[in-house]
Parts: structure tokens; sequence; C-alpha cells
């Protein structure tokens, strides 16, 4: 049964924060709000998390997973950026983007591609989410909210708790959350390639 973190969006309730932090450090896999839509988040390390993500969205072993960082320093020590690209990326972030990187050697590989060696990270533009990453001091690993055969991402707190009760340990409600994901950008061979047209402009990368 998953506990229900009521948080509120503009001042985070430490305590809130805390209680989903210690669920995190434990292997737990959490529901929580970004700048586009709700995502599935668990500790980097967490290889049940990465199994239970899967199970839930039906991903097979191509699906890019995530890095959620706090800010570019955390981005860094995770994925191989050089400097036109970190420019393009700083100009865009924080935001509704995601961007398609070569892995150091601090990803576990389990969440590469398994040919290209690459990960998916952004840095979100959320008052709960960068309280969530500062508490932890550490990425999460992340997967949009989007359910087998449905259209759309869910978008409120409640429904997620209902609906996934049985498979998640916490769901972070604070407030309705859009339905648009991230724009996805492929930066893996130097040059910007649009991967997903999502929440974020592609004016830029075009």
């Amino acid at each position: 049964m998953a506990k229900y973190l009521d948080v509120h969006p503009v001042n985070p309730q430490r305590r809130a924060i805390d209680q989903a932090v210690k669920i995190l450090q434990d292997d737990g896999l959490i529901a929580y709000p970004t700048d586009s839509c709700y995502a599935l988040g668990c500790r980097l390390g967490n290889k049940n998390g990465i199994d239970r993500i899967r199970e839930i969205r039906k991903l097979d072993d191509k699906h890019h997973f995530t890095l959620m960082c706090q800010d570019f320093a955390q981005l860094g020590q995770f994925v191989h950026v050089d400097n036109d690209v970190f420019r393009a990326i700083k100009a865009s972030t924080p935001g509704n983007y995601t961007f398609i990187l070569p892995a150091t050697k601090e990803v576990p590989r389990r969440m590469m591609h398994p040919k290209k060696k690459t990960v998916g990270a952004r840095i979100p533009d959320h008052v709960v989410t960068q309280a969530l990453l500062e508490a932890m001091g550490e990425p999460l690993l992340t997967s949009t909210l989007l359910l087998p055969n449905e259209e759309e991402p869910l978008i409120q707190g409640w429904e997620i708790k209902e609906r996934l009760d049985h498979v998640l340990d916490a769901v972070i409600d604070s407030g309705e959350c859009g339905t648009t994901p991230t724009t996805v950008i492929d930066f893996s061979q130097g040059e910007p390639e649009i991967i997903r047209v999502g929440a974020g402009d592609t004016a830029r990368f075009e």
C-alpha cells in the first residue's frame, strides 16, 4: 500500500520530503510530480526499482531511463558533455527537456541503452522535484508515468494512489501536473536530433 504524501507546491514541507527520501533510500518506488508530468522514481542503484518501473510501464530493454538531476554539477558526474553541447543544454535548463547523452561509468549498466551506452538526463524546473533532489543528494532514476495502452499520463496524485496503490511505495501529491512529457533531444552524436516533441520548445534545436 502506497504512502500518500500531500506536499505544498510552493513551500514543500520538509517532513514530507524527508519521508519520501527515506522510502527511496530504502529502495522504494515513488510517483512524484515534475514540471512536465508525473514520473516514477527510485534510487539510482535500485535494481529492483528498475524492474518494477519496466513492469508497470511494460518497457523493453531499449527504453531510455532518465536521470533527474538537481543541477549541472550533478548532471556532469553521470553524462559526457562537450563544450558545444554544454552551451546548448545550459540555455535550455532547468526546463521541460530530456537530453540523450553518453553515460559515464557512474551510471548503472542496467539503465543505459544496451548498444549505445547512452542515458537520458534532465534538470527540472519544479519546486517539489528540486526539494526532493536536494534532500536525496543524488539523481533519481526516473521514467514518465505513462501506463500501457494509455495516451496520456495520469495527472492527479489521488488517482495515481488509487490505481497504483499495490505497486508503489509512495505518491507525492502537490497538485495537478500536465499531460505533456518532456521534449527529448539526442546529443549522443554531437549534433541535436529531436526524438520527441513535447513540452519544451524545439526551435533552438532545429
